[in-house]
């Protein structure tokens, strides 16, 4: 991904794709990728075991369902999700999400399974 001088609008790039459950990389911050996904329904439960992953809510509502309890995101809410932790993403209502992580993370952890996808990007 090239570097330019214009800056990245989220609704103008969250516009352009319906997808769910498929992240989209909008920008590069060093070694890590910026993404965006719009998720419906329930992920799969999956650890990242050597990152974190951060989650940003734009819109809808987010449940992250964590062993020792839900965290619940709402519109210009985030959370980190310890490396190590184990995870399950759900959106009753479509909900659009900005994630933060190492370039390279698989969207499933070491779940692997069918819903695992590399970015896309945008």
């Amino acid at each position: 991904m090239t570097h330019s001088p214009v800056p990245v609008n989220i609704a103008d790039k969250l516009s352009q794709f319906s997808d769910l459950w498929s992240q989209k990389k909008i920008a590069d911050v060093n070694d890590y990728e910026v993404k965006l996904a719009k998720l419906k329904g329930e992920f799969v439960w999956h650890t990242h075991e050597d990152t974190d992953e951060l989650f940003l809510v734009i819109s809808g509502r987010l449940t992250l369902q964590l062993r020792d309890g839900d965290v619940v995101l709402g519109p210009g809410e985030l959370f980190v999700v310890p490396r190590g932790v184990e995870h399950c993403p759900v959106a009753d209502e479509e909900t659009a999400i900005l994630l933060l992580e190492p370039t390279g993370t698989l969207n499933t952890g070491d779940a692997g399974g069918p819903r695992s996808k590399a970015p896309e990007a945008l």
